[in-house]
């Protein structure tokens, strides 16, 4: 019987390596699938928008319009730069509220020379203080955006263009392609431009409505594996209860050793630290950061403050490391599960974005304006804070197991590293509890059931 089962035995036990195998390269590759979405915003995107309003004998004038969707990450300074490819042979002839960044090669042309002549052009918005007469409605703001939560209002750009060598009809016109958008950094992907029912704009008196000529959006959706290869920012732990303060996890952002980035980091009481900080770089928005164990250019530390009867407290403090970045309009995102008791916040600004439905367990935290919104570069003024008051909800509240620290954090949302769970700050009367798991229970016992058959 023995030989009959062996090419049995053979086979199932290729059929279960290669379901190991399979496994193991689904998980290999769902790994930047799970850094594209994002749970706590899953409909968040950058809507690009564009609206031919009116023909020209070579062309037509559109306005270009970028929505914020994101509830909470929004584009810093030095702002968006929107790319490009042109169907046909296309150039810009003039534009207000942005410029191209490069006008290419118009030799070719004699008299009028165009704005942009290139295949495939890049556009920025025009700085704060731009001239009214180059101004169009949302424009100027350096590219910087707001989140859609912070402020609606600044959470949208727009330009104008004229562009020539192009259709002149619905059926003429050829929609460009291999959008771009960088913000200021990679990290997003742009589908391709779907034409759509044209826009439709009410005057401010709203007695009349006028519709574009056509119009096609663009979507674009943010990775933070595509925007950098390591993390931003970390967690750290502490609580009245134990004195234990847990660290950010070791190298959460990179390690002082990595010999790939020499000069990545600088000690704050170096003779040269200005030198260093001033001088002039290839990159100035790669961060240079204050040595540390972890290497991040932001640290969030959440103690839990104080105990009361039906209350208790907790203080939030955003540490920025890094030398050669100012965080204007940052934010937070906490997730814990007794932010549907959140009574009072101190010196932030609050909103719940329940990404659950009828669960909420989410906050959305950001600075007073003008107060505690900029979050200066690495120093003494480096750093932000609040408290928090919850009130407690008797039938989940406690302190044991970790339960008083926040899921997870979101610092301009980026995803920071947490310390691992066992190294939680503990109740000093749990602190050598031991645990048994269901597997050391299994192996008793098939370890008791193989002594017994052994001595009977």
């Amino acid at each position: 019987m023995g030989p009959l089962f062996l090419p049995m035995i053979r086979s199932v036990s290729k059929l279960i390596s290669f379901t190991i195998l399979l496994l193991f390269g689904l998980a290999c590759t769902s790994f930047t699938a799970t850094e594209a979405y994002d749970p706590l915003d899953p409909n968040g995107n950058i809507t690009i928008k564009w609206d031919i309003i009116s023909w020209t004998p070579d062309g037509y004038v559109a306005v270009v319009t970028i929505y914020n969707f994101q509830k909470y990450r929004h584009i810093q300074a030095p702002g968006w730069s929107l790319g490009w490819t042109w169907a046909k042979q296309e150039v810009i002839w003039n534009m207000v509220g942005g410029q191209a960044t490069e006008q290419g090669d118009c030799s070719k042309f004699k008299t009028t020379i165009p704005h942009c002549c290139k295949k495939n052009p890049t556009v920025v918005d025009l700085l704060p203080g731009t001239p009214y007469n180059q101004q169009i409605t949302n424009c100027c703001k350096g590219g910087v955006l707001t989140s859609w939560v912070q402020d609606p209002a600044n959470a949208v750009g727009s330009f104008q263009l004229s562009v020539g060598h192009a259709g002149t009809t619905n059926k003429t016109v050829r929609v460009p392609k291999n959008f771009t958008l960088n913000a200021p950094g990679p990290g997003y992907t742009c589908g391709r431009a779907n034409v759509v029912k044209p826009t439709k704009f009410v005057t401010p008196d709203k007695r009349r409505v006028t519709q574009a000529m056509m119009t096609w959006n663009v979507t674009c959706t943010y990775s933070q594996f595509l925007a950098q290869r390591t993390p931003t920012c970390c967690v750290s732990l502490s609580s009245f209860y134990n004195d234990t303060v847990v660290p950010c996890p070791a190298c959460s952002c990179g390690c002082q050793s990595n010999a790939t980035h020499p000069g990545s980091c600088v000690e704050p009481d170096s003779p040269y630290l200005a030198s260093v900080v001033s001088a002039s770089s290839k990159n100035s928005y790669m961060p240079l950061v204050r040595c540390t164990n972890h290497m991040c250019p932001i640290r969030v530390h959440w103690h839990v403050k104080l105990n009361y009867k039906k209350y208790w407290r907790v203080k939030v403090t955003v540490t920025n490391f890094n030398y050669r970045m100012n965080y204007s309009d940052w934010n937070l995102v906490v997730q814990h599960p007794n932010f549907d008791n959140l009574t009072q916040i101190f010196s932030f600004n609050y909103k719940s974005i329940t990404p659950y439905a009828t669960i909420n367990d989410t906050a959305m935290l950001w600075g007073l304006k003008f107060y505690n919104d900029f979050l200066m570069q690495a120093g003494p003024l480096g750093n932000v804070q609040s408290e928090l008051l919850f009130r407690k909800d008797q039938a989940t509240f406690t302190f044991d197991k970790g339960w008083a620290f926040p899921r997870r954090i979101y610092f301009n949302g980026d995803n920071c590293v947490m310390p691992p769970p066992d190294a939680y700050p503990w109740l000093p009367n749990s602190g050598f509890r031991q645990y048994t798991s269901l597997l050391t229970l299994i192996m008793t016992s098939l370890s008791t059931a193989a002594l017994m058959y052994v001595h009977a």
